[in-house]
């Protein structure tokens, strides 16, 4: 009537919304991000706040339970931090210091071993670095100015380190209801998908998140153990180095690996290869052993698809962008998984009713079956 289409309106309508959402979502990013990481945080203590609640007596309230976790993980954090922070900032001090001198050493790259075949070419070899080496100090002040920018805006962000226990404390505490009245709001249907769909993400979640915690503190232990007892340079902030990275998929492992052969051979380590050789061999442990064990009850998500997640978390948003893009990956394989299983119940069930329905329709226009009855008579004897 008059031009105007119902069903094109709704189609811009629904457009139109989706477009709003993704504008507020990107608008927003930064305050989605704090949440996101104050869930992961709330999947680290949950398992304490539960331990705590079996033997919480009923008169003491549940907030009391939560409090006490808290407090208790801020506590262990702080302490570890005063462990072993102090030894990690003095060696981050001392690298900085270093640097540039081993940067513009003529030396350096002399004292890099190699492997017996690569002998021949270790002229060619030390050219090409040379070469780099002078580019790249060319380029050392303003790389170092665009860190000091980085370390300045991190700084000033440090509220959400406070805003993410807080938001953490929050959730654990109102999840329960949160969950209860988002499911209240659907039908029986839908509420039975959500449900279950809900409760894979929780196991997905608090499965990955525990596994990257065990894998940071395996790595940090493992790392400063073995570069201690091989003499490595500077051990202790690698090992801290590389156990943070544990926390970004693929790319972090690789870039801790690189950083401790680099930091390593320009410091005149002269057990490279052994370094390259544990390097190897506890990389082949973590992925083939530890993770797969820690792991054994997520959801599994192809080698093909970590990867193109990685370039996309990358291109949209950077470090954090890597970290989330298996997790997400992963609760979109368990939404899709869920909703099939749904779908493919929902016409099974209609063609029951159908195939049921047709029986009964069958059954009422059949003609009527006529019986026969034989009597049998026994005569009495008598």
């Amino acid at each position: 009537m008059l031009g105007f289409d119902f069903r094109v309106a709704r189609i811009a309508w629904t457009v139109f919304l989706v477009a709003l959402l993704l504008y507020v979502t990107y608008t927003v990013s930064s305050t989605l991000l704090v949440l996101v990481f104050a869930v992961f945080f709330s999947y680290l203590v949950y398992p304490l706040v539960e331990q705590i609640e079996r033997v919480r007596p009923r008169r003491v309230p549940r907030t009391v339970s939560i409090a006490v976790v808290f407090v208790l993980v801020i506590a262990i954090v702080a302490a570890v931090s005063a462990v072993f922070g102090a030894r990690i900032q003095d060696e981050a001090l001392h690298l900085s210091e270093q640097l540039p001198a081993l940067l513009r050493s003529n030396d350096v790259v002399s004292r890099i071993p190699l492997p017996g075949f690569a002998e021949p070419l270790r002229e060619r070899i030390l050219g090409f670095v040379r070469d780099q080496l002078a580019n790249g100090t060319d380029q050392a002040m303003p790389l170092a100015k665009q860190f000091g920018v980085g370390v300045m805006h991190a700084a000033s962000n440090l509220i959400y380190l406070v805003l993410v226990p807080v938001i953490s404390f929050l959730l654990i505490k109102e999840a329960p209801a949160m969950r209860d009245e988002m499911l209240s709001w659907m039908n029986s249907a839908n509420r039975r998908l959500w449900d279950n769909i809900i409760k894979d993400l929780d196991v997905l979640l608090s499965r990955y998140v525990r596994a990257l915690l065990f894998l940071s503190i395996a790595t940090l232990v493992a790392y400063s153990i073995a570069f201690s007892l091989m003499g490595v340079p500077y051990s202790m902030l690698l090992a801290g180095l590389a156990a943070v990275l544990e926390f970004i998929p693929f790319a972090g492992p690789l870039a801790a690996s690189a950083a401790a052969l680099v930091v390593a051979g320009f410091s005149g380590y002269d057990h490279l290869l052994w370094l390259i050789g544990f390097i190897v061999a506890y990389r082949i442990f973590q992925d083939y052993v530890l993770n797969p064990y820690l792991m054994s009850e997520g959801v599994e998500v192809s080698p093909l698809m970590v990867i193109l997640g990685l370039l996309a978390g990358d291109q949209l948003g950077g470090v954090a962008g890597i970290f989330l893009s298996v997790p997400a990956m992963a609760a979109l394989k368990i939404i899709f998984t869920r909703a099939s299983a749904a779908q493919k119940a929902r016409r099974a069930a209609e063609a029951r009713e159908a195939e049921l329905a047709a029986e009964a329709l069958q059954r009422e226009n059949a003609p009527p079956v006529q019986q026969t009855v034989v009597q049998v008579n026994i005569g009495e004897q008598k």
